[in-house]
Parts: C-alpha cells; structure tokens; sequence
C-alpha cells in the first residue's frame, strides 16, 4: 500500500521553523490548493506554537512510502 503525507511548513512568531502534517493526502494535490489552505491556517490562527503564531509559509511537501503488511502465521 503506497501513503502520502503532505507536510506544511511554516515559520512562527519567532522565526523558528514549525510543520504539520497530513496523512492520506487526495491524488492529484494542486500547488494552488496547498497554499490556499496554508494562507487559511496563518489567517486564522489555526495552530499557535511555543514560539507565537504561524506567521509565514516556507514550504510544503508530500512524501510517498510503500508499506507492505506480513502476515504472521
């Protein structure tokens, strides 16, 4: 079984770097849909860190792994 997780990067009041992450990301993920949500989750405060507010984008990712069960008898 192939998983995405689609990691948001942000930088806080602080300018100390904070992420979030999401499993089982939609396929196709459009660029333009990823910074909406990350505009959204700095607009609204969504999540505050240790370090103050989101206040600025850095990045965002999605990362594939293949997972493939054993079964034990």
């Amino acid at each position: 079984m192939l998983t995405k997780t689609l990691t948001l990067q942000f930088v806080n009041q602080e300018q100390k770097a904070a992420s979030v992450s999401i499993n089982n990301v939609k396929n196709p993920l459009e660029a333009t849909d990823v910074q909406a949500a990350m505009d959204a989750i700095i607009a609204n405060n969504v999540f505050v860190t240790t370090g103050g507010p989101l206040v600025e984008k850095r990045g965002a990712r999605i990362t594939e792994r293949q997972v493939t069960d054993i079964e034990l008898v």
